[in-house]
């Protein structure tokens, strides 16, 4: 696959407007600008129709030993088609960035045996502590620089401080992804100037460098907000995982995500403190008294 390829899907087209682009992270072009996670399903036949729903052809993936295999025995790989999606290993549950490289690079020994254009590729988590599973910026920053020296796409997770995320980007991340707000909370988007800031330092001078929501979302309307600040993708899980109808919500993400950045792109008409009359006056037909 080239970088000016999409990936190709054998799910419901995500309807790609013509005057949009694909989403380009280190050299592969994803048609879906939504990224879902493969975490919390009740099953793996529940995460599947989930995925197919959501349009995603990028979903992320746990590649911790302890959490390929469920209760059941299945192994998560059997249930994804590498043919259709591009894996996006992740060092979820790593809280050193000693931790973080080692199963980064586990990840990538496993995917290259599948021949999956993601191998090379990395969401980063190095969290702080455990209770609120924020991201630790000193051991971020250390993995991400290993990381990339050692050849890996490195799409790194992170706070919403715009210095962190510059500092990633400077060190050779392929993708920096904000955080929304704390991971699984379903909180939504909670500081949206900080986010803005984020947008600005990374992509002064490089338009085109993509950056990724990540984290907190609960609903739709989190994924269309997040979109309409101008972010390139969302990333989530729970909100479709944890959801009472997951396979109606991802349905909804995906709506929203296209909803979203079409309204972005089309540019929202400026705020007014006060009332602006939807008919104007020049023109009105005086009616016969």
């Amino acid at each position: 696959m080239t970088p000016a390829t999409a990936k190709t899907s054998t799910s419901t087209p995500v309807g790609l407007p013509a005057d949009d682009e694909p989403l380009r992270v280190g050299g592969v072009a994803l048609t879906s600008r939504l990224v879902v996670g493969t975490g919390k399903y009740a099953t793996y036949a529940e995460m599947a129709r989930c995925l197919e729903a959501s349009g995603a052809d990028c979903v992320t993936v746990a590649v911790r030993r302890e959490r390929l295999v469920n209760a059941a025995g299945e192994n998560i790989l059997d249930h994804l088609d590498p043919a259709r999606f591009t894996l996006l290993p992740n060092t979820a549950g790593c809280f050193t960035a000693a931790d973080a490289v080692r199963v980064a690079r586990l990840g990538r020994e496993l995917l290259r045996d599948l021949g999956n254009p993601g191998s090379e590729w990395v969401k980063l988590e190095v969290l702080g502590d455990p209770k609120t599973l924020l991201p630790d910026p000193v051991g971020t920053l250390e993995a991400t620089a290993e990381l990339v020296s050692d050849g890996f796409t490195v799409l790194v997770y992170t706070s919403d401080d715009p210095v962190v995320a510059k500092r990633l980007k400077d060190l050779g991340a392929a993708s920096v992804m904000p955080a929304g707000s704390p991971i699984g909370s379903g909180q939504g988007i909670l500081n949206a100037n900080n986010l803005r800031i984020c947008l600005e330092y990374l992509k002064d001078g490089d338009p085109g460098y993509p950056v990724i929501v990540d984290a907190g979302v609960g609903t739709a309307s989190d994924v269309a907000a997040a979109m309409e600040l101008g972010v390139d993708g969302v990333l989530l899980n729970t909100a479709i995982a944890h959801a009472a109808d997951p396979v109606r919500m991802a349905r909804a993400m995906r709506a929203a995500c296209v909803a979203g950045r079409q309204a972005f792109l089309a540019g929202r008409r400026p705020r007014r403190l006060y009332a602006t009359a939807s008919s104007p006056d020049e023109g009105r037909i005086s009616r016969p008294r």
